[in-house]
């Protein structure tokens, strides 16, 4: 199952989370299945988006898409580092 694991720093969580929330039907769109949302425990504004895709191809070319790179913007989101990861292994402990 293909994922996608994001690390990125925004302005105001609250502001971003307004946005991403927005995007849902494009990200759902293009390929998102389900995500999680992570902060550092320290920082509010850390963030750690983990979700799960039809596709890294599709994954790829959405967060790398000219309007994405726009709304990322108008969200506050600084660097972002994207990992694109295929699962080899789940287990419960």
């Amino acid at each position: 199952m293909p994922y996608v694991l994001i690390l990125h720093e925004v302005e105001s969580y609250p502001a971003w989370k307004l946005i991403f929330d927005q995007a849902a039907d494009i990200r759902k769109q293009a390929g998102e299945i389900s995500y999680q949302l992570f902060r550092h425990d320290t920082d509010a504004n850390s963030i750690v988006h983990f979700s799960q895709w039809s596709s890294l191809d599709g994954a790829r070319r959405f967060f790398e898409s000219p309007e994405l790179v726009e709304i990322r913007t108008r969200a506050g989101v600084k660097a972002p580092h994207f990992l694109y990861l295929d699962e080899i292994e789940q287990g419960v402990l």
